[in-house]
């Protein structure tokens, strides 16, 4: 297995004067894809070759992490989180949740350049990292989520079994709707002029048939926990108060809350502007019995 040199050091602060803002760089003769690293973990993978380099702030992170809890990968698949804060570097290794543990790498983006020499697309989070190739397996948050919940029943048992042979089509349907007007849609309605009331609309529309849905049943596909609900919640959290117009909706969400793998990785300060006013998410769940 290579062994790449590890450190304690840490990236110097964000200095966007220095080294500028963080900038995706995309070229029009470019066709590779924004998260350009799509492999899969390999079969039968063996305790502590993967890792996950996350961010406490990004919702796409949060997801591979709720799912990794759900499916019982403490110890087996490990975790580090980089700096809430970037500059023209990219995300960075600094006091607040320490060094990096596996390379000693101050900038994510050397896990990148030691995968593809002189990366330059996207440097994101999450990213898997393979330990026993030293490269980065995949940034592509939906297939790493889905690699978690699927490749590694033979070394954990699941808590939840998050992506259920039987409901996979049914997963990615839904997903076909809700990235789109609720995951993006989300982030799309917090801008300005008519792109921005559209979005806004059509979230609100998705919504309102959440709500509608989430009367009928406990979770989005019936009585158990599955990827549908990790990858609504991780929206859920960010809409302030605003997801309490929708009573039912809102009940759902706080109950997911309640399960310590949505709940412990919530951190409302990683995305929350300081002086937002937040609901109330120790309320308690008052749902029916659903039959």
């Amino acid at each position: 297995m290579p062994k790449l040199p590890r450190s304690s050091r840490l990236a110097s602060p964000v200095d966007t004067t220095a080294h500028g803002k963080y900038r995706i760089v995309r070229r029009p003769d470019d066709p590779r894809p924004l998260y350009r690293f799509n492999d899969h973990v390999v079969d039968k993978p063996q305790p502590g070759r993967y890792h996950i380099y996350a961010g406490w702030f990004c919702p796409w992170s949060q997801r591979v992490i709720i799912t990794h809890a759900l499916a019982g990968l403490q110890g087996i698949v490990t975790v580090s989180y980089v700096d809430n804060a970037r500059d023209g570097r990219g995300w960075a290794f600094r006091e607040r949740y320490g060094p990096d543990p596996v390379n000693g790498f101050t900038l994510l983006r050397q896990a990148y350049d030691a995968t593809e020499e002189a990366f330059d697309g996207h440097v994101s989070v999450p990213t898997l990292w393979d330990r026993a190739t030293a490269r980065v397996v995949s940034n592509d948050f939906k297939g790493i989520g889905i690699d978690l919940a699927t490749r590694f029943q033979h070394l954990a048992t699941p808590i939840v079994d998050a992506y259920p042979e039987a409901h996979r089509a049914e997963i990615e349907e839904l997903d076909a709707w809700l990235n789109p007007a609720v995951n993006r849609g989300a982030l799309a309605a917090e801008q300005p002029g008519p792109d921005g009331e559209r979005a806004r609309a059509a979230l609100h529309e998705a919504l309102a048939a959440l709500d509608e849905r989430l009367a009928r049943r406990r979770y989005l596909l019936g009585p158990d926990i599955t990827e549908a609900d990790v990858r609504l919640f991780v929206t859920l959290v960010r809409l302030g108060t605003g997801i309490t117009r929708y009573p039912d909706l809102w009940a759902y969400a706080r109950d997911l809350y309640t399960v310590p793998a949505f709940r412990d990785s919530t951190d409302f300060t990683t995305f929350t502007p300081p002086g937002t006013e937040l609901p109330d998410w120790s309320e308690p769940v008052r749902r029916p019995a659903y039959t």
